[in-house]
């Protein structure tokens, strides 16, 4: 009876959206005759088995002809089955689990295209997972993790290395990847808070439209041949489940849910992106691939998008396997269909084909909503140029893997990694010492990548990324071989799941320790990927806690490089470190960018995008709300709500100093409607060149819902030469400190607003109240 009522319940709702007038707001991108008019010639042609063909994605898996172990071949048969008698329209992920040159890639989507248009007279889209450069394409350029892009706060190396990826995902023939990830990572325990932007919503919003750029170019209706498609995921609220593990359920507010989760992907869509991946879970008991109000009417009808929308990996399928509000396969199709989704992921089945084909026929998904959903995969094939050339020579692409594309790798992984201790100014290293180079990170590109990298979990860089260095090899390659000993100490069990260790050798490291002046103490996390990458506990490994305070006793400096996805809880050693790095994921040429910024060839700027935890058990972001951390309260009972953290959010030392000064806004009263222009002088005082994120941060003092302690609202990066003053100036709309109320609609009241930039503070008077806006 309940499921019954569930599935009525998401039909009904679809129906109702449907029947809703057509929405008023301006196209988030604008609609080009000519692609509409090719698109209805299509609609107008096309057989409903030939329609159902193109909204259904399978895996290149179903092609592989499983005789050839070394290299893929086609499984003819089946090739000709999906195209001919399915008419697929879209095929993903990579041929035998592991990255392949442009040659192989041109070969293996060349024959899909021409069976394609041979069979169906349209071309396929092809979809990968390019997540922090190419990361299925052997021989192109890696960058650092999204959590590492946001960390250095510089919008234009996010758009920059975008750009790069896009071209050399082009020289291979995929036109499609499955990117920026704009989950907002507000709970360390979560597997993928490496993939996204950190904790706040503005960062990800801003570094979203950056990458949405990048990868496209300027024209969404014209993506040239140097671009390609991104794709925003996971939409939405994805980053934070109660469990803290992957793929299990959130319970976000409506609040929450409109004004933070939703945010970063309002702002990707309306800066053009062409498609949008949906998260896995579910919120409040209802998935978000059955949630016909997030899907049709915030996203499509709402923002007035005419995008595609595609599923996550057998997501439909879980409606009914993982979720249980559907029966069987068939009723999770229906529902999803309704609710909004265009194009599935099946990957392994065509039972998807059979199953819509009979719903569509039974007149339980109407061939308008299909028509909907194929006139989307058909927008996203013209705009990508595809009917026009379907494939094209990697010979095309002189510049990949080019000196100049390292370069931007290179400097994007010096900007990334943050210093977040530098006791008695140990650092940049003295050029007469000599290194102990130890921990289980400390000569392995794996770690140093993380996973999306050549293979899903990132286990197979160590063999395709041979010609990078580690940061032991850098480290050689930078002072000689004569000033660097590696004794690791703890070793990572390859052979084993991700967080297994071999049996420790300390005291190795502690003898090799007597003979050098100096620690560099490699630590964190090997790699992993989605579900397994689950934990259960937020501490360093208790090996490697044991490795340090080993070390420690030496009485040695010691400088923690910490090489992870996530922060894991390391207060025992903390103290006992002279020097603190958090490298994070700075990929291929991160080994090379750690080593100039110890040696003070090049300057940290980074600062933390994320909250990084001291207890296990007290997690927090930076926006928490004020009565989440309340002193002891007067009474009988001592209410305590203190919760402590090891670094803030924003936080991040250089190797020079700056001061703020002369903070200042005009006007100083605003209306929705206002434009307010902030003003700050930053000077460097120091003796270095250096870069300084500028942060502006608000806090609501007074609102009729609890308002966020504090909001992140604009930044800027600025290089600043010794004795230099810059003024760092910032424009912001009134309509840019509102929040959503409790109707879910977004106000702005009167009242003061505190300005921050760095040490600088004023206050800020709002004369008017507004409720029931739009954004």
């Amino acid at each position: 009876m309940t499921r019954t009522f569930l599935s009525a319940l998401f039909f009904v709702c679809i129906v109702l959206l449907n029947s809703c007038t057509p929405p008023s707001s301006q196209p988030a991108i604008e609609a080009d005759a000519d692609i509409e008019k090719n698109i209805e010639t299509w609609i107008d042609r096309l057989s409903l088995e030939e329609k159902v063909g193109q909204m259904t994605q399978l895996t290149i898996d179903l092609l592989e002809d499983k005789t050839h172990k070394d290299r893929f071949e086609f499984d003819t048969i089946q090739l000709d089955s999906l195209f001919r008698v399915y008419k697929v329209g879209s095929i993903l992920n990579v041929p035998l689990s592991i990255a392949q040159d442009t040659q192989n890639w041109t070969r293996i989507i060349t024959k899909i295209q021409e069976i394609s248009m041979r069979e169906i007279g349209i071309p396929c889209i092809y979809g990968v997972d390019q997540i922090h450069g190419t990361t299925y394409t052997l021989g192109g350029t890696l960058f650092p993790q999204g959590i590492n892009m946001a960390a250095s706060f510089n919008r234009q190396l996010v758009r920059t290395s975008a750009s790069i990826c896009a071209y050399e995902t082009r020289a291979g023939n995929i036109p499609w990847t499955f990117a920026p990830v704009l989950d907002l990572g507000r709970d360390p325990r979560w597997p993928r808070m490496w993939e996204n932007y950190g904790e706040d919503v503005f960062v990800n919003a801003e570094m979203g439209v950056e990458a949405v750029l990048g990868f496209q170019g300027n024209d969404p209706n014209r993506v040239g041949p140097q671009h390609i498609a991104s794709c925003l995921k996971h939409y939405m609220g994805y980053g934070v489940p109660v469990s803290g593990k992957d793929r299990t359920p959130s319970s976000i507010t409506p609040i929450d849910m409109r004004e933070k989760h939703f945010e970063p992907f309002r702002k990707a869509v309306q800066a053009g992106a062409l498609s949008v991946m949906v998260n896995s879970s579910s919120n409040d008991g209802v998935p978000f691939h059955a949630n016909a109000m997030y899907l049709t009417k915030w996203l499509k009808e709402d923002l007035n998008w005419d995008g595609l929308i595609v599923t996550d990996w057998n997501d439909i399928n879980n409606l009914y396997t993982r979720e249980r509000v559907a029966h069987d396969e068939r009723e999770a199709i229906k529902i999803a269909i309704n609710a909004g989704i265009d194009l599935s992921m099946v990957p392994y089945s065509t039972s998807f084909c059979r199953h819509l084909i009979s719903l569509v026929q039974e007149g339980e998904v109407s061939m308008d909503r299909i028509d909907d959903a194929v006139r989307r995969v058909l927008r996203l094939k013209y705009r990508l140029g595809l009917f026009e050339r379907p494939s094209w020579s990697s010979s095309e692409y002189p510049e990949f893997a080019s000196a100049a594309s390292a370069a931007v790798a290179l400097r994007s992984a010096e900007e990334s990694q943050v210093l977040l201790k530098n006791k008695n100014a140990l650092l940049p290293l003295k050029p007469s010492m000599k290194l102990l180079v130890t921990g289980p990170n400390a000569n392995s590109m794996r770690s140093l990548n993380g996973g999306w990298s050549y293979s899903w979990q990132g286990n197979k860089a160590d063999e395709c990324a041979a010609q990078y260095n580690t940061i032991y090899e850098a480290l050689i390659a930078k002072l000689g071989a004569d000033r660097v000993v590696f004794e690791p100490g703890v070793r990572y069990n390859e052979r084993g799941q991700w967080w297994m260790e071999h049996e420790p050798e300390i005291e190795k490291a502690v003898r090799a320790a007597k003979d050098v002046d100096c620690i560099i103490a490699c630590i964190g996390e090997n790699s992993y990927c989605e579900t397994p990458g689950n934990l259960s506990d937020l501490r360093l490994s208790e090996n490697q806690r044991n490795l340090i305070k080993a070390l420690s006793e030496t009485g040695k400096p010691i400088v923690l490089i910490l090489n992870q996805g996530r922060p894991r809880i390391i207060r025992d050693i903390e103290p006992l470190a002279d020097a603190v790095i958090n490298a994070m994921l700075p990929g291929n040429y991160g080994g090379d960018a750690l080593a100039n910024l110890l040696v003070g060839e090049a300057n940290f700027s980074a600062k933390l995008p994320f909250t990084y935890p001291k207890e296990p058990h007290s997690l927090v972001t930076y926006d928490y709300k004020p009565s989440e951390q309340t002193d002891r309260m007067d009474g009988a009972y001592n209410y305590d709500a203190v919760v402590s953290v090891q670094w803030a959010f924003g936080y991040g030392l250089s190797y020079t100093s700056f001061e703020y000064d002369n903070f200042r806004v005009e006007p100083t009263q605003f209306t929705w409607e206002d434009s307010l222009t902030f003003s700050v002088d930053v000077t460097n005082v120091g003796s270095r060149v250096g870069k300084e994120a500028v942060l502006l941060f608000s806090s609501d003092l007074v609102a009729r819902i609890t308002p966020d302690n504090r909001r992140l609202r604009a930044f800027d990066k600025y290089e600043i030469e010794p004795g230099e003053t810059v003024t760092a100036t910032f424009q912001l709309k009134g309509s840019d400190l509102a929040f959503v109320d409790s109707n879910g609609e977004w106000c702005l009241e009167s009242g003061q607003f505190r300005m921050q930039a760095g040490n600088q503070v004023l206050m800020l008077d709002c004369v008017e109240t507004k409720n029931g806006l739009k954004k």
